[in-house]
């Protein structure tokens, strides 16, 4: 599949889809990620709990949100793929953060969870179809594709590495 055109998503997520480089999902794996993984796995336990300002997200609540989201669009492309009809919800990133429990959870385990999320995702992508990539749905009232939504996926977590090195000093 080629990287999605700009009538397969909404133009907000248009900042992710540059994040990445590639012509199709499988080669966004090749290139990102084993990095994404190891560059979490690195980050310092006595930093997970730094924020850069107040009201800012400490490191884990970011990597929770991370995982999060990444399941979140992991489900909207197994929809979509599905020929789901409903337009799919969109969500309130700071609610999910400040009802999650990334202050109470151990680092590692994240560091686990996170690497099974990846791979889950990897594997449901490489499970569609060419038809089901090219698949349209309905998310955050805009138009999306299950292609569109691969790009998006890597984009937005290589968003948050590059917070982490331009403001958390990571």
């Amino acid at each position: 599949m080629p990287r999605p055109n700009t009538t397969e998503y909404g133009s907000f997520y248009q900042p992710y889809i540059n994040y990445t480089s590639g012509k199709d999902y499988s080669i966004l794996v090749q290139q990102y990620n084993d990095r994404i993984i190891e560059f979490w796995a690195a980050i310092p336990l006595e930093k997970i709990n730094y924020s850069y300002a107040p009201g800012k997200w400490t490191i884990k609540q970011m990597f929770q949100h991370v995982i999060d989201t990444e399941r979140i669009f992991a489900y909207r492309a197994l929809a979509i793929s599905r020929q789901e009809k409903t337009p799919l919800p969109g969500f309130d990133e700071n609610e999910y953060a400040n009802n999650a429990t990334a202050a109470n959870r151990n680092w590692k385990d994240m560091i686990v969870e996170w690497r099974v999320v990846r791979q889950s995702t990897n594997l449901l992508f490489a499970s569609f179809t060419e038809d089901q990539m090219k698949s349209m749905g309905n998310a955050s009232n805009n138009p999306i594709s299950v292609n569109a939504i691969g790009f998006i996926i890597f984009g937005h977590t290589l968003h948050h590495l590059h917070i982490l090195k331009e403001r958390y000093y990571i």
